[in-house]
């Protein structure tokens, strides 16, 4: 064999190792397109907002591998939804390509219950908020420190600050009523939740004389305010002041109504 080579002149050995370099490089690259499938693509499906079950088969017919990346929890979405996906919907990828999704969890998580006794009523719900729980009863006892939150309870039991309850659990609160009797302004409650309201005219002594429902109602303590009477100021906008053990009507109603669309309402 070397006989063969050193019997032709340089440039045809040249030619000869050019040629076959290129030969090789050729099979190399094609071996290569055959093993990533060079030239054949796949458009991801949307599958954002459906069910992860159904959204899985989906992929895997297409040719996709599935991973669920991770699991989170909204409230405001369903359970069991794709809230995202990686490549992003009508992507164009190499098919074997894996999609990655992230899941609405099923089962909420268990958050921490904040610490709310001594805490003004008003700050109290907003660590519930920020803690993703809910206001549910609340009670008054007579205390010097008017508004201030003293128990704290979760399902007729005093519940510790640190303890773990499910996301959008109902907190019980007791609150100090006050101990003078003593006349204040008609608070402003449009737009408040009906317990919140509740919470609030209680505060000051006040009872519900009657509940009013606009439309189907299925839970009364998350419907929305949209009017009150007595209202905060009179038809020549002077403040209306109220007493402890008066009486006031609420109106309630499933979705929020702002006061310029109820008068939009009453002049259609």
């Amino acid at each position: 064999m070397f006989k063969f080579i050193t019997n032709k002149s340089i440039w045809a050995n040249i030619l000869a190792a050019i040629s076959l370099a290129i030969l090789l490089i050729f099979l190399v690259l094609q071996l290569l397109g055959w093993i990533t499938n060079h030239g054949e693509y796949l458009t991801v499906p949307g599958v954002i907002g459906k069910d992860y079950q159904q959204s899985i088969a989906l992929l895997e017919s297409k040719g996709f591998d599935v991973v669920i990346q991770d699991s989170v929890f909204t409230d405001s979405l369903s359970r069991g939804v794709i809230i995202k996906q990686l490549p992003d919907p009508s992507a164009t990828v190499k098919i074997n390509r894996t999609v990655f999704i992230t899941v609405n969890r099923y089962i909420p998580p268990m958050v921490t219950m904040p610490m709310l006794e001594g805490r003004s009523f008003g700050f109290a719900m907003e660590l519930l908020k920020r803690s993703h729980l809910l206001l549910g009863d609340t009670a008054f006892k007579p205390d010097f420190m008017k508004g201030t939150v003293l128990e704290q309870e979760f399902k007729g039991y005093r519940i510790s600050p640190g303890a773990k309850v499910q996301w959008g659990s109902r907190i019980n609160l007791v609150i100090a009523g006050g101990l003078m009797d003593q006349e204040t302004l008609v608070p402003d409650l449009i737009g408040l939740t009906y317990a919140e309201a509740t919470a609030q005219l209680a505060l000051l002594g006040v009872n519900v004389a009657g509940v009013i429902g606009n439309g189907l109602i299925i839970d009364t303590a998350s419907a929305f305010i949209y009017k009150q009477n007595p209202q905060p100021m009179d038809e020549e906008k002077r403040p209306i002041f109220i007493r402890s053990g008066q009486l006031m009507d609420l109106y309630i109603s499933s979705v929020k109504i702002l006061p310029e669309d109820s008068l939009q309402t009453n002049n259609k």
